[in-house]
C-alpha cells in the first residue's frame, strides 16, 4: 500500500479552537471570542493506494468554503478558508495519476465542512459515515454544529457505517475496511461524538490517519483538548488510546491540519512515546 497526504487549500482558526481554554460551555465558546489567530494550517485529505482500489479518506475542502453562511457565528468570526477548485481534491488526485473512478471508497472521519467538501469529485464511490455522525448533521441542530449538508452534492448517498467488529487494541470499537484487515476505522469520538481514525497496517508500522483527533501530534502527545469537542471525557480518552497504541508498536501519526504531516509521512516518522509524553 501506498499513502499519499494531499493539501486542498489552507485554513486559519482562533488559537483557543486548537487548544482549548477552560471548561465546558466556556471553552466551545471562546474561539468565538478569541483575538488570537493561528498560522494558515493545512487541510489535508489521505489517498491509500489498495489492491481494492483507492481509498480517500476525507475529501478535504472546496472552493466554496470561501463563502460561507454569515448567519452562522462560528463561521463569520472563527475561520477563514484559502482555496480555489484547482486545489481541490479532484484535480490534486490527478496530479498523482489518480482519477475518479479510480476511488472505491471514502471514509470519512467526520463530516465537518473541510472533511466532505470534495464529495462531488467522486459520484461513483461508495461513501462510508459513522451513523451517528450521519445523524448529527440533520436539521438546524446540524447546521448550528458546523454541518452545512445542503452543500453535499445531488444524489449523495452515504452508507452509515457502524464500528461493530469490536475492539482494536486500545481502540473500544473498529471495523475493517478491506478484507485482508490492512486498512481499519477505529472510533476516536471527540472532536465530534462519534468522529473515527483510521489505521492502515504498513509492515514495520502503522499510519494512524487521525482526522480532527487533535489538530497535531503534539496535542495527542499532551493530552491537551481543542476547543470543539462536547465531552471533555470521551476526547481525553480518544487521545490516551492514540498514544496506547503509538506505544504498543511503531506508529507514524497523521492530523488533517497538522503542517509536519507530510513530511512525518515520508521519513516515516515514528511517534516517541515515552521521550514526548506528558
Amino acid at each position: 500500500m501506498r499513502v499519499h497526504a494531499v493539501q486542498t487549500g489552507s485554513v486559519r482558526v482562533k488559537q483557543s479552537q486548537i487548544i482549548g481554554r477552560s471548561h465546558g460551555l466556556a471553552r466551545r465558546a471562546a474561539p468565538l471570542f478569541d483575538s488570537r489567530w493561528s498560522d494558515w494550517l493545512p487541510v489535508f485529505a489521505f489517498a491509500i493506494e489498495h489492491d481494492d482500489g483507492v481509498i480517500l479518506v476525507d475529501t478535504g475542502s472546496n472552493a466554496g468554503l470561501m463563502s460561507l453562511p454569515r448567519w452562522h457565528p462560528y463561521f463569520r468570526l472563527a475561520v477563514r478558508f484559502d482555496i480555489d477548485r484547482e486545489q481541490e481534491i479532484g484535480p490534486r488526485l490527478h496530479e498523482l495519476g489518480i482519477a475518479p473512478s479510480d476511488v472505491k471508497t471514502i471514509a470519512l472521519t467526520h463530516m465537518h465542512i473541510d472533511h466532505d467538501g470534495g464529495l462531488a469529485h467522486f459520484p461513483a464511490a461508495r461513501v462510508l459515515v459513522s451513523a451517528g455522525e450521519l445523524r448529527a448533521t440533520a436539521g438546524l441542530a446540524g447546521q448550528i454544529q458546523g454541518y452545512l449538508p445542503q452543500r453535499w452534492p445531488s444524489g449523495f448517498d452515504p452508507e452509515p457505517f457502524d464500528l461493530g467488529d469490536g475492539a482494536f487494541g486500545p481502540f473500544r470499537r473498529s471495523r475493517r475496511l478491506t478484507e485482508d484487515g490492512g486498512v481499519i476505522a477505529v472510533a476516536t469520538p471527540g472532536h465530534t461524538p462519534n468522529h473515527m481514525s483510521i489505521v492502515v497496517d504498513d509492515g514495520d508500522a502503522a499510519i494512524v490517519i487521525a482526522g480532527d483527533a487533535s489538530y497535531t501530534q503534539a496535542n495527542m502527545m499532551s493530552g491537551a483538548l481543542d476547543g470543539i469537542s462536547g465531552d471533555e471525557s470521551r476526547a481525553s480518552a480518544s487521545l490516551a488510546a492514540l498514544r496506547a497504541f503509538a506505544s504498543a508498536r511503531p506508529t507514524i501519526y497523521l492530523p488533517t491540519h497538522d503542517p509536519e504531516t507530510p513530511a512525518r509521512l515520508a521519513n516515516r516518522e515514528i511517534v516517541e512515546v515515552m521521550k514526548n509524553a506528558a
